[in-house]
C-alpha cells in the first residue's frame, strides 16, 4: 500500500479541542447548546459525541453521548438526560416547545472527533466531505487512524491497483459514520463487555 498524502493542508499538532467541534454540532443552535451542556456533562463523566437540533418535525433536540471508554447504557441515558433537561429549564437556550432525545451513538455510529477514528481504526467508514479532494467528496474504506490534522483512510483509488491510504483533511469533513458488519458488531459486543467487567466490583467489595 501506498501513502499517496493528497492536499494535506492542515497544520501539525492541531488540537483535538478545535477540531471536534464542527462534526459534533454545526454553527447556529446546535453550536450553541453543545458549548452551554458539554461541561456540565463532562462533569458527570459523559461526552457529548453529536448535538442536532430541528430534525423531525423542526422541534427535536437529539443529543448523543457516551462515557469516555465508550459505553452508555439505558441507565446513563436517563442520569444524562435528568442533568441535561435542568440546566435546559434554566437557560432556556430554545424558544417554544420542542422535544429531547438523549441516546448512545449506536454500533454504526457517527464519527465525529478525532479519538472516534483512532478508537475504530481498522473499521470500515463512509465519509463525505465538504468539497471534492481529487475529483470525489464520497469515500469509504477501513480507517487508518488521524495524522496532521487528516484522517487516514485506506480505500479504492481508480489507477492504481492496490487500496491507498488517504488523508482527508478533518476540517472538510461533512459526515462520517461506520459501516455495519459482522466483524463492528462483535468488537462493539466486546468492548462493552470489556467495560462493564472493568465496571464491576471485586469479591468482598
Amino acid at each position: 500500500m501506498t501513502a499517496t498524502g493528497l492536499d494535506r493542508k492542515e497544520a501539525n499538532g492541531t488540537a483535538d479541542a478545535v477540531l471536534d467541534t464542527p462534526l459534533v454540532a454545526a454553527p447556529g443552535p446546535a453550536r450553541r447548546i453543545f458549548e452551554l451542556l458539554r461541561g456540565p456533562a463532562e462533569g458527570i463523566g459523559f461526552e457529548i459525541v453529536r448535538v442536532r437540533f430541528g430534525l423531525q418535525d423542526g422541534h427535536t433536540l437529539q443529543i448523543m453521548a457516551e462515557r469516555p471508554d465508550g459505553t452508555m447504557c439505558v441507565a446513563d441515558c436517563e442520569e444524562l438526560s435528568r442533568t441535561i433537561s435542568a440546566l435546559l429549564d434554566v437557560e432556556d437556550p430554545i424558544p417554544g416547545e420542542y422535544n429531547l432525545e438523549i441516546s448512545s451513538p449506536g454500533i454504526d455510529r457517527p464519527l465525529t472527533r478525532p479519538k472516534d477514528f483512532e478508537r475504530w481504526s481498522g473499521f470500515e467508514a463512509k465519509i463525505e466531505l465538504t468539497e471534492p479532494l481529487a475529483g470525489r467528496k464520497r469515500f469509504r474504506g477501513l480507517l487508518q487512524g488521524v495524522e496532521d490534522g487528516e484522517v487516514l483512510v485506506e480505500c479504492e483509488i481508480e489507477g492504481f491497483s492496490e487500496p491507498q491510504i488517504l488523508g482527508l483533511p478533518f476540517r472538510q469533513l461533512s459526515e462520517a459514520k461506520l459501516t455495519m458488519s459482522d466483524d463492528l458488531i462483535r468488537e462493539s459486543l466486546k468492548r462493552q463487555g470489556r467495560a462493564a467487567t472493568a465496571g464491576s466490583p471485586s469479591d468482598g467489595e
